[in-house]
């Protein structure tokens, strides 16, 4: 119902001093999942329900291995994290936090894989011999 309409800019602002505030707490390596000590994350991007409420956080471990058990990891780390953003952001309320991976780069790279297949590249260069 909700995701018809875009992200107002007050979603779009909170999300991404979200996403720089989580990336520098795991920078920092604040969060004490020895896991993510380990991995270097990215956040790709923060996406803020319109009432501010709740969160999803989309990562990628760099490597893209262990997604799973990062996902996990940041999952348990969720809370602490939470409570440091309460500290860093001047929010009234602190949205819940949910880690989510990031597919779209599997996603860019299947639809490139696609692009440059044989049939494709077939169909593509087929119209240029011809004029």
């Amino acid at each position: 119902m909700g995701s018809s309409k875009p992200p107002s800019q007050r979603q779009l602002r909170v999300g991404e001093q979200i996403r720089h505030s989580i990336a520098e707490i795991l920078m920092r390596g604040e969060v004490r999942e020895p896991l993510l000590a380990d991995q270097p994350i990215t956040i790709t991007e923060v996406r803020v329900s319109p009432d501010l409420k709740n969160a999803t956080a989309f990562f990628l471990p760099l490597g893209g291995e262990s997604a799973l058990e990062v996902g996990a990891a940041l999952g348990r780390a969720s809370p602490f994290i939470r409570s440091r953003l309460a500290s860093m952001l001047r929010l009234r309320y602190v949205p819940k936090i949910i880690f989510e991976m990031d597919k779209t780069f599997d996603y860019a790279s299947s639809i490139d894989r696609l692009l440059n297949s044989p049939k494709v590249q077939q169909d593509i260069q087929a119209p240029e011999e011809t004029e």
